[in-house]
């Protein structure tokens, strides 16, 4: 149901009351800014009262205005362009409060993030990444920050990670032509989604390697290739992505890995710590 809501709420119309008909235009032309409104807002918007927005809702098959308000914003999240973004971002953070507003919200996403995420399909992603012959990371556009980061400090507990750049297709393709049954890939993506991502998930799946997917939602394209789906609150931020609650997930995920491999690491790090004071890495308390 509701697979294509905008085209379901257009064949509605002739059906609809004048009131109705009003919210059903504004819904189809705007669905971008309608998808972030309260029901007052949007009422307010066309000129209709809040409870004429609800009991449109309802008449969706939605159970009220909040749920029908989540179908919008599941459609928009990978149509919206970066200046659609950045308009709707104005006119939901716009105040005094706008740092408290944005902190706010990050916290409601890891909030939110913690109330949905699998601890099993969480502690089986460890135990892949643990046991793989090799570990593969690919996550384009956005999703890069989160792959090097994720690669970065992989890096130092296993010698066997292996960063995907997001070149182009070809090179991508051909960073993943060994992949095969006891590798893991790590998919990362978020609204919109990189199709380079999916086609890459997509060929190291059809290869037999396990792949944990690291995304926003269960109607997230990677999700029908994951293994392991490991699923983080993401949204926008005004023109950025919020990567709040998928870096929390990750830093969780490291954390679980390293406890896990605590030899390997130790002599790792201990190496490191050496190398550093070795080559004055770092500004000393006293300069």
């Amino acid at each position: 149901m509701h697979n294509n809501l905008l085209a379901d709420i257009e064949s509605r119309i002739p059906e609809f009351s004048k009131s109705q008909r009003y919210l059903a235009d504004f819904i189809i032309n705007h669905y971008e800014k309608a998808s972030f409104m309260t029901a007052a807002k949007l009422g307010a918007a066309v000129n209709v009262s809040e409870s004429t927005v609800v009991r449109f809702a309802i008449e969706m098959g939605f159970e009220g205005y909040p749920e029908m308000q989540k179908a919008l914003q599941n459609y928009s999240k990978n149509r919206l362009t970066t200046l659609q973004r950045l308009d709707i971002a104005s006119d939901r953070l716009a105040g005094e409060n706008l740092i408290k507003n944005v902190l706010t919200q990050d916290m409601d996403r890891i909030r939110t993030t913690l109330e949905n995420i699998s601890e099993e399909s969480f502690n089986r992603a460890v135990d892949k990444i643990v046991l793989a012959d090799k570990i593969y990371i690919f996550g384009a556009m956005s999703s890069d920050i989160l792959s090097r980061f994720l690669h970065n400090y992989l890096s130092l507990a296993f010698e066997n990670v292996i960063y995907v750049s997001p070149i182009n297709s070809s090179g991508i393709l051909k960073s993943l032509i060994r992949i095969g049954e006891k590798d893991v890939m790590i998919s990362l993506s978020f609204p919109r989604y990189s199709k380079n991502t999916i086609t890459a998930t997509a060929y190291a799946k059809k290869q037999g390697a396990d792949i944990i997917a690291i995304t926003d939602s269960m109607t997230s394209p990677l999700a029908e290739y994951a293994d392991e789906l490991l699923l983080a609150k993401s949204d926008m931020v005004s023109f950025a992505d919020s990567l709040v609650a998928p870096l929390s997930l990750i830093n969780a995920l490291l954390v679980a890995v390293g406890m896990r491999c605590r030899p390997q690491l130790d002599t790792t790090l201990v190496a490191l710590e050496n190398l550093w004071a070795e080559n004055e890495a770092f500004k000393k308390d006293d300069e």
